[in-house]
This record gives structure tokens, C-alpha cells and sequence, in this order.
């Protein structure tokens, strides 16, 4: 039997659903809040709560910012994905790609495509911390074209480097998520890598 959910509990679950497709991850808590207009991330949080009581939401272990679906659990896609090595999320920097093994993934429960061309790289660093994404993450990354606003590993003027991918006046640049780290303006070439699409966090 569904679960009754208020009307707000309805607009938040469609919301982490929109953002699970595109993105393989659930909003932060700050993300819930702005969108919402709430007046603080204790609100987001609080509906969060209601939604994996009811049963319409789980969280998964080890898993930052990701959920399942329980009408979704009989769809589960474990895939292999290749790491190849460390990516900085810091001042950009040389980085040859070497695969380092590789991680299971369930792919339908992050919302990734079955046949996405797809790869991980460790993450070290903390220019993306506003963004929850920490040193010792994994980020899980798809071959494809780049759209404003999505957060990418790129080859900035020869130097590897994982950023928010962004346009202005028809100049791409990348920028972190930390106000510490200034943008990255490339002065030669600007080659997008892949583009993240999950994000795995190693419970301690």
C-alpha cells in the first residue's frame, strides 16, 4: 500500500528523483533548503527523515547523497567500473590515466544509463567541498558531452583537474566549489574528460 506523504513530501520526492536522473545523487541538504525556500537545512532534513520513514526512500550505506527507490530494488544493475587513478579536486595538476582496478556499481540505483560509457577516479583534494564532494571520494564519471552547470574531470591547458564545467559569453571556464580556489580560465585548450555522474563515499 503506498504510503500517504503530504503535498510538500510529494514535491520534495519528485525533486530527488529529477535529481537522481540527472545527476545519480540526491540534492544536499542546502540544495533542498534554497529550492524549497526553507529557512534552514534542519526543515530539508526533517522531510528527508519522513520520506525514508514512509518507506519511500532508502538511503544507501557507504553511498553519499544517493538513494534507492523501493520500486526500483527488483532493477538492480551491478556493473564494474574501471578507476583510473586520482583526480585533484585542488589546484589542477599532471595526472596520467592508469587503471587502478575498479568498483562495483549498481547503476540502476544511481540512475545511470545500463550501457553508459563509464569510469571512476579517486578524489584528493578539497576544492569541490561545497559541492560534498571530499578527498577519498570516488566520483563515477560518463564519456560524454559536457552541459552548463555539470561537474567534470578536465584537462585544463595540459593539467587534470576535477571542476564544475561552466560558459559565459560563449568562453567555457571551470570553477570550484570552495570560494578559496579561484576559476580556471584555460589559455590554450580545455578537453572535458567525462562528466560526474555519481558520487560513492567509503563508510569510515
Amino acid at each position: 500500500m503506498q504510503p500517504e506523504l503530504t503535498h510538500r513530501q510529494k514535491e520534495i520526492l519528485a525533486y530527488l528523483r529529477m535529481s537522481q536522473r540527472k545527476m545519480g545523487i540526491i540534492p544536499s541538504t542546502r540544495e533542498i533548503q534554497h529550492y524549497f525556500g526553507f529557512a534552514s537545512q534542519t526543515a530539508a532534513m526533517s522531510h528527508l527523515r519522513a520520506l525514508e520513514r514512509k518507506g519511500v526512500i532508502q538511503r544507501l550505506p557507504g553511498k553519499a547523497r544517493a538513494v534507492i527507490f523501493p520500486e526500483d530494488l527488483d532493477r538492480g544493475d551491478i556493473v564494474d567500473v574501471p578507476i583510473y587513478g586520482t583526480i585533484a579536486a585542488g589546484m589542477s595538476q599532471d595526472a596520467e590515466p592508469e587503471q587502478e582496478g575498479s568498483v562495483a556499481v549498481d547503476v540502476s540505483a544511481l540512475g545511470i544509463p545500463r550501457h553508459a560509457r563509464t569510469f571512476a577516479l579517486k578524489v584528493r583534494g578539497n576544492s569541490m567541498i561545497d559541492a560534498h564532494i571530499c578527498s577519498g571520494d570516488t566520483v563515477i564519471l560518463e564519456f560524454r558531452e559536457p552541459r552548463k552547470g555539470d561537474i567534470v574531470a578536465a584537462l585544463i591547458d595540459g593539467e587534470t583537474t576535477l571542476k564544475r564545467y561552466l560558459v559565459t559569453k560563449g568562453q567555457p571556464f571551470l570553477r570550484a566549489e570552495n570560494a578559496d580556489f579561484p576559476d580556471l580560465i584555460p589559455a590554450r585548450e580545455l578537453v572535458i574528460q567525462g562528466v560526474m555522474v555519481a558520487l560513492l563515499r567509503h563508510a569510515a
